[in-house]
């Protein structure tokens, strides 16, 4: 039963998502993103099941990908949206795989939308655009 409770809010989870929304962060430098994963690959082997994710080069302080459902993807810097990314604290790891934490001050943002978990933040993690090419090919950029 709660293995459906689960699956039940996270699809509802899914399509309250926007898609699109502008980054107003202004803690975070624009770089481009334009990176290809290969899905077959050990660092990545997690991102063939839903629920899965992994750690990848690219953007600021590298990125997360998680997989929602086999065919859909989001990707989010791993720079705490909220610091400076010159800080050495600033790179945000996965924990229990269902939240994205920053190490300087545990701050903590939903790995499904990347908002923010904590009180007193009002940004989310920076989000990439991730397409699957193919069933083997991740496409993640920001253009």
């Amino acid at each position: 039963m709660a293995k459906y409770l689960i699956l039940f809010l996270t699809i509802v989870t899914l399509f309250s998502c926007t898609n699109g929304t502008p980054d107003n962060n202004n803690n975070l430098p624009n770089v481009p993103v334009n990176e290809t994963i290969n899905l077959n690959l050990g660092p990545f082997i997690n991102l063939q099941v839903p629920g899965g994710w992994a750690y990848a080069s690219g953007g600021i302080k590298g990125l997360i990908i998680y997989n929602f459902n086999g065919t859909e993807f989001v990707a989010f810097d791993r720079a705490c949206p909220h610091l400076s990314p010159t800080e050495s604290c600033s790179q945000m790891i996965v924990e229990s795989s269902i939240k994205m934490v920053c190490p300087c001050d545990d701050t903590e943002f939903n790995i499904l939308n990347g908002a923010p978990l904590s009180a007193g933040i009002n940004v989310g993690a920076r989000v990439y655009r991730a397409t699957l090419i193919n069933s083997t090919t991740l496409s993640i950029t920001n253009f």
